[in-house]
């Protein structure tokens, strides 16, 4: 034990003792694999080395710094329930509690956040490490944790490191976890104290990886050397505001039109308040005609294939960077609604979330609640719900009173700039400003340490293209035409992002935790400042609600930012930031019920400003509001197992649109017709089991691939998928009927097109449009070309039942979704790059899964790539406001980071089968579902 603790430990119950024989049993049949294969791993490992790392969960632990007792209840899925009386304590005990169960979790992303992950992984990460030190976040979030929080904020975070440090005192890597174990054999690596800042640098990666629409600036961009104005404009449709309801419908920003009506303000958007938030329709003109020169210098100034390497390359580069909270890429989204009592069998609201991310293991969300024995000026908190390990407090939950859900907003809150960069700095309105520079020496295991220089503008932008190499030479080679500064040595590309100014977003997680009711609650979501977030509320007095809170800026005219602006003209920075006063909300709306699923916040031309030109398309919005519709009509009641049930929904809009047509199609090849026949009667839901889906999604597929996929340029395509394409130089293609090789160069879950709600819009959209060019496609071997829409249908059916016959085999019978739709968790350091025995050790699945892209029960997959699952409902959870303690919840893996813990994936095949575990809050319920008490003492 470490030297500041002494440890008295009861007996474990007898099933506790048959599960760790079980898993010493394991241990030991992995470990003899290993040394037979001769894996040095093998041989250093041993039983011992594996259960250091398990917590004490039973007994008495002193831990110098606690003012008095607190209890760590865990129930029998580990989930642990803390009890103190002061508010240091709790969190002194959250640090502790997290840290024993997630300490390498935390420290592999805290040395993301503050750019050192080389110390840990070697040279493997040195680029990376540039990319996030050029963003600074840890000095963002020291800037923020000296100047920008309260006081009783940082006395939390000083409490909380004060518990991670005392659970680390004394004790080696291998003791902490297994991986430290594993990194121990090529690295004298050993953690590090924790620190408030590294708590604070969590919700910097948090807001990168939810920022919004830079993604989409940039495939706009580089679709511009294969496309055209109106084929661009074809690929970003208007946002279906008749068919898809905004998430605000009765709320403030109906009265603050009227009074920016009156009084002649536009906010800084100019009449792009209407126009800017049509789901991508002005944005994808404005990219369009950024390529023919004719919107001033917006992006004419740099295009053709200069401009489309190096965006290009900027792609790769934020690609590479690993994810914090698990989102990666297009299309990832969340469901959170709230139904108001009058429409509920309890008489009290129902709360339902469900966050879509990226698969992690361990999940990125850790269940815990914090519970002061007597609620005081001391001791202010009784709070439950979803935390991030390596953060004091709950971001996710419910407290005695309300209870809260989010959903990522996708307001745009980055914008790229492309930079005249010279010897001297960057042009600016005609004049050269130097630019400001700092030193980053980047320490590297097993190597030498690495010495850059990182640039940014005077008003804090920093120069993104300094961190790859490609990128400044492109830049230097850059081709520049009359509209634009000659070129000189090129263009650099800077981001302005709202998470790069110091903010109390930390604060506002404290505040949210203890909030009493509607007023508190507003009060508190005002200081969430990035990343912003759809926050949906009830509370016990039968109210509901809604907010957008965040830093959400304002822009001139010129720009609405959807594409890369000219950084040497000043009238495309930013003009302000929306204030708070004036962002939309709802309370108690008539309707009964409020959904948020990432769909646009306000109705086109009934809102000031312009908060994106990239909303969601409503797909898994609209599901959900006809779902509660039809529960409610003629006086239906809703209860918690019907929201549970709303969450699983599998039903596939776009089948349902592109049925009817397919089955209309007529085909000569008898096994064709034989996979057709599965769509006669199938309902369009998505179970595991259901060949119809495997073959509809397969056709689906094929579709976007010949009408789409094939088109994008290679900077959009699946890497590896090479393609005979015509020839284009700088000016545009070249009408000589030249071909050339191109391979694409996107991961498969990154590629375009992706097959999400967006593309649904596409396909509807062209459906009244059935000699379209985008249904044109050539002969490929044996496969007829396309000349209409039917053609291509009809060629999609054909390549999908021999895709499936390949994958599945031939036997329509055997086919099922689940079979080609699978889960697999990856740990995400070791498990994806380690040596074999050790993903063995680390990973767990695959899990064969229903649901799909674009639908309630959102399994996200990519249509460019392939059926696997690459993001899925993180978490799910319903709030009973009636009784707190018939809430539910589910995780997606377990409350534990240790690979042979009983609670490493204990709570995965439950969640895969769509079931919830009881929540318990109240003391009574805690102790009843208690099944080990670990009491600390000061």
């Amino acid at each position: 034990m470490p030297p500041n603790t002494t440890a008295t430990t009861g007996d474990k119950p007898a099933k506790s003792g048959r599960k760790k024989g079980r898993r010493a049993r394991l241990i030991v049949l992995v470990l003899v694999l290993a040394v037979i294969g001769g894996i040095a791993y093998g041989a250093y490992w041993s039983i011992s080395t594996v259960r250091a790392s398990f917590p004490q969960t039973t007994g008495s632990l002193t831990l110098q710094g606690l003012s008095g007792p607190v209890d760590v209840k865990r129930d029998g899925n580990g989930i642990p329930q803390i009890y103190a009386s002061s508010d240091t304590d709790l969190f002194m005990a959250q640090g502790y509690v997290q840290a024993q169960d997630r300490f390498y979790e935390m420290d592999v992303r805290r040395h993301m956040t503050s750019g050192r992950l080389s110390e840990m992984f070697g040279k493997s990460q040195v680029k990376n490490d540039e990319f996030l030190r050029t963003l600074g976040w840890d000095r963002i979030a020291k800037q923020e944790y000296d100047t920008k929080l309260s006081a009783s904020t940082k006395k939390y975070l000083d409490a909380y490191a004060k518990g991670v440090n005392a659970y680390l005192q004394g004790k080696d890597g291998k003791d902490i976890s297994l991986e430290y174990a594993a990194l121990g054999l090529t690295n004298d690596y050993t953690p590090q104290p924790w620190t408030p800042v590294d708590s604070v640098s969590w919700l910097k990666a948090m807001a990168w990886d939810l920022r919004g629409n830079m993604q989409d600036e940039i495939d706009r961009a580089l679709m511009t050397s294969r496309l055209g104005p109106q084929q661009i404009k074809d690929l970003y449709p208007e946002y279906p505001y008749s068919r898809n309801k905004p998430i605000v419908q009765e709320g403030q920003y109906n009265e603050l039109t009227r009074t920016f009506q009156q009084s002649g303000a536009t906010g800084g958007s100019q009449g792009t308040g209407v126009t800017g938030a049509t789901g991508g329709s002005t944005g994808s003109t404005g990219a369009s005609a950024g390529a023919t020169g004719t919107t001033g210098s917006a992006t004419s100034g740099a295009t053709g294939s200069s401009l489309t390497s190096q965006l290009g390359g900027l792609y790769n580069v934020l690609d590479n960077v690993p994810t914090a909270v698990g989102v990666n890429g297009q299309g990832i989204g969340s469901n959170s609604w709230v139904v108001s009592g009058k429409y509920t069998i309890t008489g009290k609201p129902l709360l339902a979330n469900d966050p879509h991310l990226s698969a992690s293991l361990p999940s990125v969300w850790y269940q815990m609640g914090l519970h002061c024995r007597t609620v005081s000026a001391q001791c202010q908190y009784d709070v439950s719900g979803y935390t991030f390990a390596g953060m004091p407090g709950v971001i996710i939950g419910h407290n005695a009173d309300i209870a809260w859900g989010m959903t990522n907003s996708g307001v745009d809150v980055t914008d790229l700039y492309l930079e005249k960069v010279t010897a001297n700095g960057y042009l600016y309105d005609g004049k050269v400003r130097p630019f400001q520079t700092r030193e980053e020496t980047i320490k590297v295991a097993g190597g030498s340490s690495k010495t850059i220089v990182v640039r940014q503008t005077q008003d804090g932008m920093p120069l993104l293209s300094d961190r790859d190499d490609e990128l400044v030479q492109v830049g230097r080679k850059a081709t520049v035409n009359t509209a634009a500064p000659d070129r000189g040595d090129g263009y650099g590309v800077a981001l302005r992002w709202t998470a790069l100014d110091p903010s109390t977003s930390m604060d506002a997680v404290f505040a949210l935790d203890k909030a009493s009711g509607w007023s508190e609650f507003r009060q508190a979501a005002a200081l969430f400042d990035v990343p912003s977030q759809n926050l949906v509320y009830a509370d016990t007095n039968n109210n509901i609600g809604y907010t957008l809170p965040g830093k959400i800026p304002t822009r001139s005219s010129v720009d609405d930012g959807s594409v890369p602006a000219p950084g040497w003209e000043s009238k495309y920075r930013w003009t302000g930031f929306v204030k708070q006063g004036e962002l939309p909300y709802e309370y108690n709306p008539k309707r009964g019920y409020i959904v948020t699923a990432n769909q646009a916040v306000v109705d086109k031309g009934k809102y000031p400003y312009t908060l994106t030109t990239d909303w969601g398309y409503g797909t898994r919005s609209q599901r959900i509001t006809d779902l509660i519709e039809s529960k409610i009509k003629d006086g239906g009641k809703i209860s918690t197992d019907d929201m549970r049930q709303m969450q699983l929904d599998n039903s596939s809009e776009i089948a349902k649109l592109l049925v009817p047509k397919l089955l209309k199609i007529n085909l000569d090849d008898k096994n064709v017709r034989q996979a057709q026949k599965l769509l006669e009667g199938w309902d369009y839901t998505q179970e595991s089991d259901s060949a119809a889906a495997a073959y509809f999604n397969s056709v689906w597929r094929n579709i976007l691939k010949l009408a789409f996929g094939n088109k994008m340029p290679k900077e959009l395509r699946v890497k590896g998928q090479c393609l005979w394409v015509d020839k284009i130089d700088s000016t545009g293609p070249v009408d000589d009927n030249t071909k050339v090789r191109e391979c694409g160069e996107r991961e498969d879950d990154q590629a375009q097109p992706d097959g999400g709600d967006r593309w649904f819009e596409v396909v509807r959209d062209l459906m009244d449009k059935p000699d379209s060019d985008w249904w044109k496609t050539p002969k490929s071997g044996t496969r007829p070309a396309a000349n209409n829409m039917d053609q291509l249908f009809a060629r999609a059916m054909i390549d999908a039942r021999w895709e499936l016959t390949a994958k599945l085999g031939k036997d329509i019978d055997t086919w099922s979704w689940g079979r080609l739709h699978r889960l697999f968790l990856k740990n995400q350091t070791l498990g994806t790059d380690g040596p074999q025995v050790l993903q063995y050790i680390l990973n767990r699945g695959p899990w064969k899964l229903s649901g799909g892209e674009a639908t309630v029960n959102a399994t996200g997959w990519n249509a460019a790539g392939g059926y696997g699952v690459v993001w899925v409902p993180s978490m799910r959870m319903v709030v009973n406001l009636a009784d707190f303690d018939k809430s539910k919840w589910i995780n997606l893996t377990g409350a534990s980071g240790h690979a042979f813990s009983a609670h490493y994936t204990d709570q995965t095949s439950l969640w895969a089968k769509g079931e919830l575990l009881p929540w318990s809050f109240s003391a009574t319920a805690v102790d009843k579902s208690t099944s080990d008490t670990l009491t600390l003492k000061p």
